[in-house]
Protein backbone atom coordinates (compact mmCIF):
# COMPACT_ATOMS: atom_id res chain seq x y z
CA UNK A 1 0.00 0.00 0.00
CA UNK A 2 1.56 3.65 -1.10
CA UNK A 3 1.67 6.96 0.93
CA UNK A 4 -1.71 8.47 0.57
CA UNK A 5 -1.04 12.30 -0.66
CA UNK A 6 -3.46 14.62 1.10
CA UNK A 7 -4.85 18.08 0.96
CA UNK A 8 -3.04 21.21 3.06
CA UNK A 9 -5.12 22.97 5.56
CA UNK A 10 -4.59 25.95 3.88
CA UNK A 11 -5.77 28.23 7.20
CA UNK A 12 -2.19 26.92 8.23
CA UNK A 13 -0.53 28.90 5.55
CA UNK A 14 -2.82 31.94 5.56
CA UNK A 15 -1.38 31.98 9.44
CA UNK A 16 1.88 31.93 8.79
CA UNK A 17 1.64 34.55 6.42
CA UNK A 18 -0.20 36.86 9.13
CA UNK A 19 2.50 35.90 11.74
CA UNK A 20 5.07 37.08 8.85
CA UNK A 21 3.84 40.43 7.88
CA UNK A 22 3.78 41.05 11.96
CA UNK A 23 7.26 40.22 12.65
CA UNK A 24 7.59 42.98 9.45
CA UNK A 25 5.96 45.57 11.95
CA UNK A 26 1.86 45.54 10.70
CA UNK A 27 -1.05 44.78 12.99
CA UNK A 28 -2.34 41.78 12.43
CA UNK A 29 -5.98 40.72 13.81
CA UNK A 30 -5.79 36.41 14.09
CA UNK A 31 -9.77 35.05 13.35
CA UNK A 32 -8.39 31.98 10.86
CA UNK A 33 -7.99 29.97 13.38
CA UNK A 34 -10.77 28.59 15.95
CA UNK A 35 -8.39 29.17 19.13
CA UNK A 36 -9.92 31.05 21.89
CA UNK A 37 -8.02 34.44 22.46
CA UNK A 38 -9.00 34.27 26.51
CA UNK A 39 -6.85 31.57 27.41
CA UNK A 40 -7.17 29.21 30.38
CA UNK A 41 -9.19 29.73 33.52
CA UNK A 42 -7.30 31.60 35.72
CA UNK A 43 -7.27 29.12 38.84
CA UNK A 44 -5.94 26.35 36.37
CA UNK A 45 -3.48 28.49 35.23
CA UNK A 46 -2.46 28.83 39.49
CA UNK A 47 -2.58 24.68 39.46
CA UNK A 48 -0.29 24.41 36.78
CA UNK A 49 2.18 27.08 38.90
CA UNK A 50 1.72 24.68 41.90
CA UNK A 51 2.32 21.63 39.43
CA UNK A 52 5.55 22.91 38.23
CA UNK A 53 7.19 23.61 41.28
CA UNK A 54 6.12 20.11 43.25
CA UNK A 55 6.14 17.60 40.59
CA UNK A 56 8.45 16.26 37.82
CA UNK A 57 6.04 14.70 36.18
CA UNK A 58 5.42 11.36 33.88
CA UNK A 59 3.10 9.03 32.33
CA UNK A 60 0.19 9.37 33.62
CA UNK A 61 -3.56 9.76 33.12
CA UNK A 62 -5.35 11.14 35.80
CA UNK A 63 -8.47 8.96 37.39
CA UNK A 64 -9.33 12.18 39.20
CA UNK A 65 -10.13 13.96 35.84
CA UNK A 66 -11.92 11.17 34.25
CA UNK A 67 -14.10 10.82 36.80
CA UNK A 68 -15.11 14.82 36.44
CA UNK A 69 -15.33 14.33 32.65
CA UNK A 70 -18.08 11.50 33.19
CA UNK A 71 -19.58 13.56 35.74
CA UNK A 72 -20.38 16.22 32.92
CA UNK A 73 -22.14 13.97 30.97
CA UNK A 74 -24.43 13.16 33.76
CA UNK A 75 -24.92 16.94 34.66
CA UNK A 76 -25.27 18.50 31.36
CA UNK A 77 -27.41 15.34 29.30
CA UNK A 78 -28.57 13.26 31.95
CA UNK A 79 -26.28 10.00 30.58
CA UNK A 80 -24.25 7.70 32.90
CA UNK A 81 -21.07 7.18 31.80
CA UNK A 82 -18.36 4.90 33.77
CA UNK A 83 -15.51 6.86 34.32
CA UNK A 84 -13.15 3.27 32.55
CA UNK A 85 -15.04 4.54 29.55
CA UNK A 86 -13.00 7.52 29.31
CA UNK A 87 -9.34 7.33 27.56
CA UNK A 88 -7.49 10.89 27.69
CA UNK A 89 -5.75 11.67 24.53
CA UNK A 90 -3.42 15.18 23.78
CA UNK A 91 -5.98 16.67 22.37
CA UNK A 92 -9.26 15.85 19.73
CA UNK A 93 -7.12 15.20 16.98
CA UNK A 94 -5.36 11.73 18.69
CA UNK A 95 -9.33 10.68 19.79
CA UNK A 96 -10.44 11.33 16.01
CA UNK A 97 -7.15 9.03 14.73
CA UNK A 98 -8.38 6.80 17.79
CA UNK A 99 -11.53 6.65 16.88
CA UNK A 100 -11.16 5.81 13.36
CA UNK A 101 -8.74 3.30 13.95
CA UNK A 102 -11.51 1.45 16.24
CA UNK A 103 -14.39 1.24 14.40
CA UNK A 104 -12.78 1.12 10.55
CA UNK A 105 -10.37 -0.77 8.28
CA UNK A 106 -8.69 0.88 5.07
CA UNK A 107 -11.00 0.79 2.74
CA UNK A 108 -14.29 1.82 4.57
CA UNK A 109 -15.96 4.44 3.53
CA UNK A 110 -17.26 7.17 6.34
CA UNK A 111 -19.49 9.64 5.42
CA UNK A 112 -18.80 12.92 6.17
CA UNK A 113 -20.95 16.86 5.81
CA UNK A 114 -19.92 19.17 3.29
CA UNK A 115 -18.65 21.65 4.23
CA UNK A 116 -17.05 20.76 7.16
CA UNK A 117 -13.87 20.36 9.25
CA UNK A 118 -10.91 19.56 6.69
CA UNK A 119 -8.74 17.08 9.41
CA UNK A 120 -12.06 14.68 8.74
CA UNK A 121 -11.41 14.28 4.89
CA UNK A 122 -8.27 14.13 5.43
CA UNK A 123 -7.13 11.92 8.71
CA UNK A 124 -9.25 9.08 6.66
CA UNK A 125 -7.95 9.73 3.55
CA UNK A 126 -4.09 9.51 5.71
CA UNK A 127 -5.64 5.95 7.15
CA UNK A 128 -6.47 4.76 3.87
CA UNK A 129 -9.92 5.35 4.47
CA UNK A 130 -12.48 6.97 2.13
CA UNK A 131 -14.55 9.74 2.64
CA UNK A 132 -17.80 10.40 1.80
CA UNK A 133 -18.93 13.66 1.35
CA UNK A 134 -22.26 14.78 1.33
CA UNK A 135 -23.54 18.27 0.08
CA UNK A 136 -25.10 20.04 2.58
CA UNK A 137 -26.14 23.19 1.39
CA UNK A 138 -28.39 26.18 2.90
CA UNK A 139 -31.54 24.28 2.49
CA UNK A 140 -30.46 22.15 4.89
CA UNK A 141 -28.41 24.16 7.21
CA UNK A 142 -25.48 22.97 6.03
CA UNK A 143 -25.63 20.33 8.12
CA UNK A 144 -25.79 16.35 8.06
CA UNK A 145 -29.54 14.81 7.97
CA UNK A 146 -31.24 11.59 8.87
CA UNK A 147 -32.73 11.44 5.10
CA UNK A 148 -28.92 11.87 3.73
CA UNK A 149 -27.94 9.36 5.15
CA UNK A 150 -30.97 7.10 4.21
CA UNK A 151 -30.56 7.57 0.91
CA UNK A 152 -26.92 7.03 0.53
CA UNK A 153 -26.39 3.63 -1.50
CA UNK A 154 -24.69 1.59 -0.41
CA UNK A 155 -24.26 2.57 3.36
CA UNK A 156 -21.41 3.69 4.77
CA UNK A 157 -19.67 2.05 7.45
CA UNK A 158 -19.69 4.91 9.41
CA UNK A 159 -20.61 8.50 9.60
CA UNK A 160 -18.89 11.60 11.66
CA UNK A 161 -21.22 13.68 13.10
CA UNK A 162 -20.48 17.46 14.22
CA UNK A 163 -23.01 19.55 16.10
CA UNK A 164 -22.03 22.58 16.39
CA UNK A 165 -20.06 22.23 13.33
CA UNK A 166 -17.12 23.89 11.93
CA UNK A 167 -16.59 25.83 9.62
CA UNK A 168 -20.61 27.02 10.00
CA UNK A 169 -21.90 27.17 13.55
CA UNK A 170 -24.95 25.13 13.00
CA UNK A 171 -26.41 22.64 15.39
CA UNK A 172 -28.46 19.61 14.80
CA UNK A 173 -31.65 19.84 16.64
CA UNK A 174 -32.46 16.98 19.10
CA UNK A 175 -35.07 15.42 16.95
CA UNK A 176 -33.10 15.31 13.67
CA UNK A 177 -30.16 14.17 16.10
CA UNK A 178 -32.40 11.26 17.30
CA UNK A 179 -33.59 10.39 13.64
CA UNK A 180 -29.90 10.34 12.67
CA UNK A 181 -29.08 7.52 15.25
CA UNK A 182 -32.41 5.84 14.39
CA UNK A 183 -30.86 5.40 10.45
CA UNK A 184 -27.50 4.70 11.58
CA UNK A 185 -28.63 1.51 13.69
CA UNK A 186 -31.16 0.78 11.01
CA UNK A 187 -28.09 0.36 8.25
CA UNK A 188 -25.18 -0.69 10.62
CA UNK A 189 -23.76 2.84 10.20
CA UNK A 190 -21.01 2.90 13.51
CA UNK A 191 -21.09 6.84 14.51
CA UNK A 192 -18.34 8.92 15.99
CA UNK A 193 -19.58 12.44 17.18
CA UNK A 194 -17.61 15.42 17.18
CA UNK A 195 -18.81 17.65 20.10
CA UNK A 196 -15.81 19.65 21.07
CA UNK A 197 -17.65 22.50 20.36
CA UNK A 198 -20.51 21.26 22.83
CA UNK A 199 -20.94 24.18 26.04
CA UNK A 200 -20.64 27.10 22.90
CA UNK A 201 -24.32 27.55 21.88
CA UNK A 202 -26.57 30.67 21.59
CA UNK A 203 -29.92 28.74 20.68
CA UNK A 204 -30.23 26.48 23.65
CA UNK A 205 -28.57 23.21 24.87
CA UNK A 206 -26.89 20.62 22.34
CA UNK A 207 -27.84 17.57 22.67
CA UNK A 208 -24.98 14.56 22.68
CA UNK A 209 -25.09 11.72 20.38
CA UNK A 210 -24.34 9.50 23.36
CA UNK A 211 -28.37 10.51 24.52
CA UNK A 212 -29.47 8.38 21.56
CA UNK A 213 -27.03 6.09 20.15
CA UNK A 214 -25.44 4.17 23.46
CA UNK A 215 -22.25 3.04 21.62
CA UNK A 216 -21.38 6.05 19.54
CA UNK A 217 -17.99 6.82 20.17
CA UNK A 218 -17.90 10.71 21.41
CA UNK A 219 -14.78 12.86 20.86
CA UNK A 220 -14.26 15.99 22.92
CA UNK A 221 -11.22 18.49 23.87
CA UNK A 222 -10.32 21.34 26.31
CA UNK A 223 -9.68 23.37 23.76
CA UNK A 224 -12.81 25.64 22.70
CA UNK A 225 -15.05 25.46 25.98
CA UNK A 226 -12.13 25.36 28.47
CA UNK A 227 -10.36 27.94 26.16
CA UNK A 228 -7.42 25.22 26.55
CA UNK A 229 -6.24 24.83 22.63
CA UNK A 230 -2.05 25.16 23.52
CA UNK A 231 -2.68 22.69 26.63
CA UNK A 232 -3.61 19.61 23.87
CA UNK A 233 -6.32 17.60 26.07
CA UNK A 234 -8.97 15.72 25.01
CA UNK A 235 -10.68 12.56 25.52
CA UNK A 236 -12.44 9.69 23.73
CA UNK A 237 -15.70 8.13 25.32
CA UNK A 238 -15.86 4.24 24.28
CA UNK A 239 -18.40 1.60 24.89
CA UNK A 240 -16.93 -0.77 28.33
CA UNK A 241 -15.94 -3.60 25.21
CA UNK A 242 -13.91 -1.21 23.49
CA UNK A 243 -11.80 0.02 25.94
CA UNK A 244 -8.83 -2.26 26.77
CA UNK A 245 -7.67 -2.35 22.60
CA UNK A 246 -8.71 1.70 22.45
CA UNK A 247 -6.01 1.59 25.85
CA UNK A 248 -3.89 -0.36 23.86
CA UNK A 249 -3.19 1.67 20.63
CA UNK A 250 -3.14 4.68 22.90
CA UNK A 251 -0.44 3.56 25.02
CA UNK A 252 1.67 2.30 21.77
CA UNK A 253 1.26 5.37 19.66
CA UNK A 254 0.40 8.15 21.77
CA UNK A 255 1.08 7.31 25.36
CA UNK A 256 -0.65 9.66 27.63
CA UNK A 257 -1.79 13.64 27.75
CA UNK A 258 0.74 15.98 29.28
CA UNK A 259 0.89 15.50 33.23
CA UNK A 260 0.50 19.46 33.45
CA UNK A 261 -2.51 19.72 31.14
CA UNK A 262 -4.53 17.41 33.08
CA UNK A 263 -3.84 18.47 36.19
CA UNK A 264 -4.80 22.46 34.86
CA UNK A 265 -7.97 20.59 33.25
CA UNK A 266 -9.17 19.14 36.25
CA UNK A 267 -9.42 22.88 38.26
CA UNK A 268 -10.86 24.43 34.74
CA UNK A 269 -14.23 22.40 34.47
CA UNK A 270 -15.27 23.83 37.81
CA UNK A 271 -14.58 27.28 36.86
CA UNK A 272 -18.11 27.85 35.11
CA UNK A 273 -18.42 31.64 35.93
CA UNK A 274 -15.30 32.33 34.28
CA UNK A 275 -16.33 30.18 31.32
CA UNK A 276 -19.75 31.00 30.78
CA UNK A 277 -18.22 34.87 30.71
CA UNK A 278 -16.10 33.69 27.95
CA UNK A 279 -19.70 32.52 26.06
CA UNK A 280 -20.67 36.74 26.84
CA UNK A 281 -17.64 37.79 24.79
CA UNK A 282 -18.21 35.62 22.00
CA UNK A 283 -21.94 36.59 22.10
CA UNK A 284 -21.71 39.35 21.83
CA UNK A 285 -18.58 39.46 18.57
CA UNK A 286 -21.27 37.41 16.57
CA UNK A 287 -24.47 40.16 17.11
CA UNK A 288 -21.55 42.30 15.79
CA UNK A 289 -20.64 40.46 13.13
CA UNK A 290 -24.08 39.70 11.71
CA UNK A 291 -24.99 43.14 12.09
CA UNK A 292 -22.20 44.81 10.23
CA UNK A 293 -21.23 41.48 7.40
CA UNK A 294 -25.00 42.09 5.68
CA UNK A 295 -24.20 45.80 5.26
CA UNK A 296 -20.97 45.08 3.36
CA UNK A 297 -22.37 42.47 1.09
CA UNK A 298 -22.21 39.50 2.77
CA UNK A 299 -25.83 38.90 3.30
CA UNK A 300 -25.62 34.90 2.65
CA UNK A 301 -24.58 33.67 6.36
CA UNK A 302 -24.44 29.85 7.45
CA UNK A 303 -26.59 30.19 10.70
CA UNK A 304 -23.87 30.18 13.75
CA UNK A 305 -26.14 28.38 16.41
CA UNK A 306 -22.76 27.69 18.35
CA UNK A 307 -18.86 27.39 17.89
CA UNK A 308 -17.92 30.92 16.93
CA UNK A 309 -17.23 31.24 13.30
CA UNK A 310 -18.91 33.22 10.39
CA UNK A 311 -19.30 31.05 7.18
CA UNK A 312 -20.10 33.77 4.53
CA UNK A 313 -20.54 33.34 0.95
CA UNK A 314 -18.54 35.51 -1.47
CA UNK A 315 -19.60 34.16 -4.61
CA UNK A 316 -20.54 37.51 -5.67
CA UNK A 317 -16.60 38.46 -5.59
CA UNK A 318 -14.55 35.79 -6.24
CA UNK A 319 -14.24 32.58 -6.79
CA UNK A 320 -11.02 32.19 -5.62
CA UNK A 321 -11.05 31.76 -1.44
CA UNK A 322 -7.50 31.48 -1.26
CA UNK A 323 -6.62 34.37 -3.13
CA UNK A 324 -8.72 36.86 -1.49
CA UNK A 325 -8.09 35.54 1.81
CA UNK A 326 -4.63 36.77 1.04
CA UNK A 327 -5.51 39.99 -0.16
CA UNK A 328 -7.81 40.48 2.84
CA UNK A 329 -4.74 40.02 5.15
CA UNK A 330 -2.31 41.88 2.54
CA UNK A 331 -4.49 45.10 3.05
CA UNK A 332 -6.39 44.87 6.14
CA UNK A 333 -4.21 42.98 8.05
CA UNK A 334 -7.24 40.59 9.03
CA UNK A 335 -6.65 36.77 8.77
CA UNK A 336 -9.29 34.70 7.58
CA UNK A 337 -9.92 31.25 6.54
CA UNK A 338 -10.22 29.91 2.92
CA UNK A 339 -13.33 28.06 2.41
CA UNK A 340 -11.88 25.18 0.31
CA UNK A 341 -10.41 23.92 3.38
CA UNK A 342 -14.02 22.99 4.25
CA UNK A 343 -15.71 22.08 0.95
CA UNK A 344 -12.89 21.21 -1.62
CA UNK A 345 -16.42 21.71 -4.58
CA UNK A 346 -17.93 24.65 -3.51
CA UNK A 347 -15.50 26.66 -0.75
CA UNK A 348 -14.02 28.79 -3.59
CA UNK A 349 -16.30 31.18 -3.20
CA UNK A 350 -16.82 31.27 0.87
CA UNK A 351 -14.47 32.46 3.67
CA UNK A 352 -14.83 31.90 7.45
CA UNK A 353 -14.30 34.25 10.10
CA UNK A 354 -13.70 32.91 13.63
CA UNK A 355 -14.88 35.39 16.22
CA UNK A 356 -12.83 33.43 19.33
CA UNK A 357 -11.06 36.99 19.74
CA UNK A 358 -11.82 39.97 21.93
CA UNK A 359 -14.80 42.24 20.94
CA UNK A 360 -12.56 44.85 20.83
CA UNK A 361 -10.30 43.01 17.80
CA UNK A 362 -14.04 42.06 16.26
CA UNK A 363 -14.79 46.12 16.16
CA UNK A 364 -11.22 47.04 14.63
CA UNK A 365 -11.66 44.15 12.14
CA UNK A 366 -14.84 45.14 10.94
CA UNK A 367 -13.68 48.30 10.73
CA UNK A 368 -10.73 47.34 8.63
CA UNK A 369 -12.58 45.37 6.29
CA UNK A 370 -15.28 47.23 5.94
CA UNK A 371 -13.75 50.00 2.83
CA UNK A 372 -12.08 46.29 1.08
CA UNK A 373 -15.65 44.88 1.08
CA UNK A 374 -16.84 47.88 -0.80
CA UNK A 375 -14.23 48.58 -3.01
CA UNK A 376 -14.51 44.56 -3.90
CA UNK A 377 -18.35 45.18 -4.59
CA UNK A 378 -17.60 48.33 -6.54
CA UNK A 379 -15.55 46.40 -8.69
CA UNK A 380 -17.81 43.43 -9.19
CA UNK A 381 -20.83 45.75 -9.88
CA UNK A 382 -18.80 47.89 -12.33
CA UNK A 383 -17.71 44.34 -13.91
CA UNK A 384 -21.40 43.12 -14.11
CA UNK A 385 -22.49 46.40 -15.54
CA UNK A 386 -19.99 46.64 -18.88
Amino acid sequence: MTAVTIDPFRAISVSRLAHELKAQGRSIIHMEFGQPSTGAPAAAIAQAHRILDSEPGGYWESPSLRARIAKLYDDRYGVSVDPERVVMTAGASPALVLALMMRFQPGDRVAIARPGYVAYRNTLKALHMEPVEIDCGPEVRFQLTAEALRALDPAPAGVIIASPANPTGTIIPEAELKAIAEVCRERNISVISDEIYHGLSYVGPTPSMLQFEPNALIVNSFSKYWSMAGWRLGWLILPEAEVPQARARVGNMFLTPATLSQHAGLIAMDEEEELEANIDVYRANRALMLDALPAMGLRSIAPPDGAFYIYADIGHLTDDSIGFCEALLRETGVATAPGVDFDPVNGHRFIRFSFAVSTAQVEDALNRVKPFFAARTAASEERLSA
